[in-house]
């Protein structure tokens, strides 16, 4: 049975296995009325009060395209697009935590769960599109045109993945956690790094796609104008999935870019601090990568997935094609 699948799972067992200690720290002398001057109340992270109004409608919005995407599993398949599905449920509640802190700003706990449900969700997100370009690649039979074969595109991706969201949580847990400057800045530099090692396997990923892209245009012209000289609908072609993964992949690249640029001002810069920046450059993209893929459910696209008696199997014989297509080039 392929371990692909597994990869939510591992995403979850890891953000239940985070430090626990954090939650015991020592409060700072908060302010008697919290909704009096949040901005400088050292007792609220957020340095403002959450908006209940955008909350409910974040909230609302990714529960409907998580409801979306186990409705197109159980009608089209592509189960495989299950790390997506749990991403967007944890992601979404993140978004609801934000309630609690509009009920009280000054709760550490609470805004703990929020920010790591929030900010490492996203992993799963990644995952699944290294996931989704394999399948892909594999359903158009051009694997070849990969840069790397498709039976190590998952593998190799996927534990960058969660190799980046160990770092993240680790150092996520540490700053949130920390009572002194010297304990925060060292949890806040290793978070940085955790984002910027994904924000880079991300870019690497993106480009490799688009050279994909690219090489298919140009070298297998056929496969590109599949299906443009029939009777084939526009969102029944595969180049309209491919043009999805494509938008998905910049949404999430907008919102790596906004957390790194966050983070190097610290938990408390104006960027962090800030609910517009926050639903503007990081809930907003994320939404518009996880929500292109309901009008155009990978399911609907690469449906000999479905026939698949092995994913491993059907990978072998890809890459046997991948190699000899390589040792012997045109």
């Amino acid at each position: 049975m392929s371990s692909y699948p597994r990869a939510p799972v591992l995403l979850l067992v890891a953000l239940a296995t985070l430090p626990v200690a954090v939650l015991a720290k020592v409060q700072s002398i908060c302010a008697s009325d919290p909704f009096a001057d949040p901005t400088n109340d050292p007792c609220n992270p957020l340095k403002y009060i959450a908006s209940d109004v955008l909350s409910g409608i974040a909230f609302g919005l990714y529960i409907a395209v998580g409801i979306c995407f186990i409705l197109s599993t159980w009608k089209w398949g592509a189960a495989w697009m299950a790390a997506m599905s749990v991403g967007i449920f944890t992601f979404s509640m993140g978004i609801g935590c934000r309630f609690g802190l509009h009920l009280h700003p000054q709760s550490k706990g609470i805004y703990i769960a929020e920010y790591l449900l929030v900010v490492l969700s996203p992993c799963a997100f990644i995952a699944a599109e290294y996931v989704l370009l394999g399948r892909l690649a594999r359903d158009l039979d051009m694997s070849q045109y990969l840069l790397v074969s498709p039976r190590r595109v998952t593998p190799i991706f996927v534990a960058s993945d969660v190799t980046t969201f160990l770092i993240q949580a680790v150092g996520g847990s540490v700053s949130i956690g920390a009572n002194d400057l010297k304990t925060n800045e060292l949890g806040s530099n290793i978070f940085l790094a955790g984002l910027v090692l994904q924000l880079a396997s991300f870019l690497v990923f993106t480009l490799m796609y688009l050279h994909f892209l690219r090489r298919i245009y140009f070298r297998h012209p056929e496969t590109w104008r599949q299906g443009s000289d029939s009777e084939t609908p526009w969102y029944n072609d595969w180049r309209t999935l491919a043009s999805a993964l494509l938008v998905s992949c910049v949404g999430i690249l907008i919102r790596s870019v906004f957390r790194v640029i966050e983070l190097s001002q610290g938990f408390q810069g104006a960027i962090a601090t800030n609910e517009g920046d926050f639903y503007g450059l990081d809930t907003l993209p994320l939404f518009i990568a996880v929500a292109i893929y309901v009008p155009f459910w990978p399911g609907r696209f690469i449906r000999s997935s479905m026939k698949d008696t092995t994913l491993d199997t059907a990978i072998d014989n890809d890459v046997r094609k991948h190699d000899e297509k390589a040792s012997n080039p045109a």
